[in-house]
């Protein structure tokens, strides 16, 4: 368990890798003169999402993407500072390609690489599952000794997720959404239940969340949440940030569930001792 600074950022995405990169190098340089050692950022935010910015994988040029990627490694190695990168990831032939995130270390080296596992849609025709092949790996990496694990926007409906992130001893989760074509009504209704499952997620495995999401219409703004639960920073709505957040996994926090929670994730499902009498199993007796 360490100490770390975070910073987690949110700006608007265009379609144009060049626009976005802009953005990054930018706010990687505020996160890097504010004390951070990590710079976190949306969903797809150097790429575009496609179904979002990007109509059609015929609109991606894949070599200046890559070239704009080799360039945020770049600037990290120069300014010393980790970076979590939202991006679309080609694959082979006719597959679909990853959404992704591209971790970076402090001599930009890319040191790793998560896939959105749950990607939305009924079938392979609709949302997401269109335009994306889905992965199936957990990702975790370690900052100045501090355990993160990785997770993108429709993964966060999932707490298997974040208890087998907690069952490899992550201490910070890193999530990145981007909210693409979110309607005034769904807005309203992600603007409740994001924050209050990444606060329950923090609260039942006692490790601190970061949220990043893209600053376009009806998006949520950025957000921090400790492991009690409480968020502790968040952006402003619609405006381009970087949140700086110092976390201290050492610091001792109320945790409800440290005793027992081990157990329950090893299929123990009860505290204490059990015991042995008819009463306890007999079920139809007043």
């Amino acid at each position: 368990m360490a100490k770390i600074t975070i910073a987690t950022c949110q700006f608007l995405v265009h379609k144009q890798p060049e626009l976005n990169l802009r953005s990054i190098i930018r706010q990687m340089k505020q996160a890097k003169a504010a004390g951070a050692h990590l710079a976190h950022f949306s969903e797809c935010c150097l790429s575009g999402y496609l179904g979002g910015e990007i109509k059609s994988l015929r609109e991606i040029d894949w070599n200046n993407l890559k070239s704009c990627m080799e360039q945020v490694m770049s600037w990290s190695g120069k300014l010393k500072i980790w970076a979590v990168v939202g991006c679309n990831h080609q694959l082979v032939g006719r597959h679909k390609p990853h959404n992704s995130l591209y971790v970076v270390n402090d001599n930009g080296e890319l040191v790793t690489r998560y896939d959105k596992m749950f990607c939305t849609g009924k079938n392979i025709r609709s949302d997401d599952l269109k335009f994306y092949s889905p992965g199936e790996k957990f990702i975790t990496f370690c900052v100045k000794g501090v355990t993160c694990g990785l997770l993108i926007c429709h993964d966060f409906r999932y707490p298997e997720l974040f208890r087998e992130y907690k069952r490899r001893g992550v201490e910070l989760m890193l999530v990145s959404f981007h909210n693409a074509g979110m309607t005034c009504k769904l807005y309203h209704h992600y603007i409740i239940s994001v924050p209050a499952t990444l606060q329950a997620a923090a609260a039942s495995n006692y490790f601190f969340v970061s949220a990043s999401n893209s600053t376009r219409r009806y998006a949520w703004p950025g957000f921090v949440v400790n492991p009690e639960g409480r968020i502790i920073q968040k952006a402003r709505v619609h405006r381009p940030a970087v949140l700086i957040t110092k976390i201290d996994t050492r610091e001792k926090l109320y945790d409800a569930s440290s005793h027992w929670r081990n157990r329950c994730i090893h299929g123990i499902f009860h505290s204490g001792k059990l015991v042995k009498d008819p009463r306890s199993q007999n079920r139809t007796i007043l």
